[in-house]
């Protein structure tokens, strides 16, 4: 799904909110995601996942079609842990008990 399917899913389950406004509350989110790891932050949704920054120290690499030694610099790379409700969704491990704790349980997908 990409970022224009899902804003018209939203608005098609929300028809009494504009395209545009959709629109605008998606690119909201996403900017406030990055924002949050940008600074280092995590960002957590409950059921769903956290999204947090790993980071990896400097290292010696080597060039694999030459074998050279090469220096490779320290960087930040987004890291998605997903949370159980959305893990035991994907992996049909659901029961009725959920229904009531977990936004995300639909009854009707099983």
């Amino acid at each position: 799904m990409t970022k224009s399917e899902l804003i018209q899913k939203l608005a098609e389950r929300n028809p009494h909110l504009f395209l545009r406004d959709v629109e605008k509350v998606v690119d909201t989110v996403f900017e406030e995601i990055t924002n949050a790891l940008v600074n280092d932050d995590r960002v957590e949704l409950r059921g769903f996942g956290a999204f947090s920054v790993k980071h990896r120290d400097a290292r010696t690499g080597r060039n694999p079609r030459t074998g050279e030694t090469v220096h490779v610099d320290s960087k930040r790379l987004p890291f998605f842990k997903t949370g159980k409700a959305l893990r035991e969704k994907l992996n049909g491990t659901t029961d009725d008990s959920q229904a009531e704790e977990d936004p995300f349980y639909d009854r009707d997908s099983f």
